[in-house]
């Protein structure tokens, strides 16, 4: 599977040096220019904003613990998950990691981040289906309706049936493990049945559910705000709903690339299609699918290298001899 991910990120990165090629390396860089540290300030202040607001719509999940724990495991995710599309640690994973050291049990970490990104898959989706109305108002001559309402109808029943495993798949698992008389069956079954207990709590409390799911929907819509004054900053005047079809049509876009690391290549030749449909130019496009890529390298690098801190000194903490105890 990792040779698979490598060999689609070669492919990827092929494919982004023949776009820049192709529309001219000193074009891509005159566009890049044009947003100015300006733009790229307003992008990554924005985003990190956006991240605050998707930490506190996990935090709303877990009632019991402190609002920037949620916060830091929220930057963590999202830093994991872009900085190493490569890495066997998925960003979720150190996600959770990071919220249980501050604090939160293992069990909980896992089922809130289960239930977190199932909601923010929902709210992803409806945030395309807005992208899709606002696509068939602005050109309802060009607009391919149909195959993007084929894909987002069956990427809502897979998100339906990832739900439905959660709140009913674990009476199979238990079942299943009730079967097993070993230590270790008996040790998963305990671990499956306190997990299940976990997401069973979370998925209880309506009320947290649907306001963890609007607070990701409106920071969905809100992101929209990154690339439109970007767009501004370097003089691309094209309205807000314009801008959204743009980037709720490419975040889809990436998902169903999700076989291809940090869809290196799909989301710059997303940008130059939808892009081209309201006068974006190409190298303008790929100009600002750069700058958003930078973005992620000046959040993400020094969020995991804090991380990568905070993990190695609790390690040296709990290998250090006891005090009057020599080495």
């Amino acid at each position: 599977m990792k040779l698979f991910s490598v060999l689609a990120a070669i492919a990827g990165l092929t494919l982004l040096a023949a776009l820049v090629a192709h529309f001219g390396f000193g074009a891509v860089t005159h566009s890049l220019a044009a947003f100015g540290w300006g733009g790229f300030a307003s992008v990554c202040g924005i985003h990190l904003a956006l991240i605050a607001a998707m930490g506190l719509a996990w935090a709303v999940l877990l009632p019991s613990t402190r609002v920037w724990v949620s916060i830091w495991g929220r930057l963590i995710r999202d830093s994991g998950s872009e900085v190493l599309p490569l890495s066997q640690v998925g960003g979720y994973v150190l996600g959770a990691r990071a919220v249980v050291l501050g604090g939160v049990s293992g069990t909980a970490a896992m089922a809130s981040t289960i239930v977190d990104v199932t909601l923010e898959l929902f709210a992803q989706l409806a945030y395309t289906a807005i992208s899709l109305l606002c696509l068939v108002y602005l050109r309802p001559q060009v607009a391919p309706v149909t195959p993007i309402a084929t894909g987002l109808a069956i990427a809502a029943l897979l998100a339906t049936a990832f739900l439905v495993v959660q709140r009913r798949g674990f009476d199979a698992l238990d079942r299943f493990a009730r079967m097993l008389s070993s230590s270790w069956a008996k040790k998963s079954a305990a671990g499956v049945a306190a997990l299940h207990t976990a997401l069973r709590d979370i998925y209880r409390r309506q009320t947290r559910i649907w306001a963890s799911f609007a607070l990701h929907l409106a920071c969905w819509i809100v992101s929209t705000l990154e690339a439109w004054i970007a767009l501004r900053i370097a003089g691309v005047l094209l309205g807000f709903s314009s801008v959204l079809v743009i980037e709720g049509l490419l975040y889809a876009a990436r998902s169903a690339a999700f076989a291809v690391p940090n869809a290196v290549g799909v989301q710059e030749g997303a940008y130059i299609l939808l892009g081209g449909g309201f006068g974006l130019a190409p190298e303008t496009a790929l100009a600002l699918s750069l700058l958003k890529r930078a973005r992620d390298l000046m959040i993400g690098l020094p969020a995991l290298a804090m991380w990568q801190l905070l993990e190695s000194s609790r390690l040296w903490r709990r290998g250090a001899p006891a005090e009057g105890h020599p080495w």
